[in-house]
């Protein structure tokens, strides 16, 4: 069984998964903060590989992607750091970038990769719809790793019902419109987009993620959605703590 529904089959509500940048801050610190990650007690973890050109990241998590592509991050480094601490890791890996680099490797070969070092989704949020529909989701199947598709404020129902159905694990609500790291603040629209998603029925749990900053933007997400994703927040405190103070920023979301 994939980790991410033995994951929700655990934990009904709450979860929290944290993104990072592979090769943030230093070149051969994903493991170590995988590990710590998990040490905290962190749900599920989303693993960026870095692209030259991330369009849907903010300041922050564009800035973590540049220093890791200067300390030499590159896709197949990513695989090979993931692959030498797959024995130590319990949670979900769910890896996080863009189309290109995958390209560039072959789809094939990515997803070998995948399921050699223990990766259990993947989120690719510039792929259009219909290359999963025609090809990608087979393929992912064939692999039994799981595609996970985003769905805004701006998605219709009509798509939303078409993305559910591709996804598998769960299903990326991003919580506010632009780019990542914007900070999310309840409203009437954020409270009117999250209702009609609930209603629709979707048959994957949906977690909240974009602008998800600190205990109170965690809880409000949470109490409309199964789970949220933190990630400029946790990039930006990278910045500036060490990977043994971690364990106080789970605890200061939590």
């Amino acid at each position: 069984m994939n980790k991410i529904d033995k994951l929700f089959q655990h934990k009904k509500n709450s979860i929290l998964s944290i993104f990072y940048t592979a090769g943030y801050p230093n070149l051969e610190d994903t493991t170590s903060i995988l590990l710590q990650l998990q040490n905290s007690g962190v749900d599920m973890v989303e693993v960026g590989f870095p692209f030259s050109d991330p369009l849907a990241d903010g300041p922050v998590i564009q800035h973590s992607g540049q220093v890791a592509l200067d300390n030499g991050m590159t896709l197949q480094k990513v695989f090979e750091q993931l692959k030498a601490v797959q024995n130590q890791v319990e949670i979900p890996i769910v890896l996080m970038g863009y189309i290109n680099p995958v390209l560039r490797m072959g789809i094939d070969e990515f997803l070998s990769n995948c399921k050699e070092c223990g990766v259990s989704g993947v989120i690719l949020p510039d792929v259009p719809l219909e290359l999963w529909e025609r090809d990608w989701s087979k393929k992912f199947d064939d692999y039994g790793i799981y595609p996970i598709l985003l769905i805004t404020p701006q998605t219709s129902d009509a798509r939303v019902r078409r993305i559910d159905a591709l996804s598998k694990g769960f299903v990326y609500l991003v919580a506010s419109s632009g780019t990542t790291g914007r900070k999310h603040e309840a409203s009437e629209a954020t409270m009117m987009y999250f209702n009609r998603i609930k209603q629709l029925g979707l048959k994957n749990p949906v977690v909240a993620g974009f602008g998800i900053h600190d205990r109170a933007s965690f809880t409000y997400a949470c109490e409309h959605a199964d789970g949220a994703i933190i990630g400029s927040a946790f990039v930006n405190f990278l910045k500036d703590n060490s990977i043994e103070e971690i364990p106080s920023f789970i605890q200061s979301i939590r």
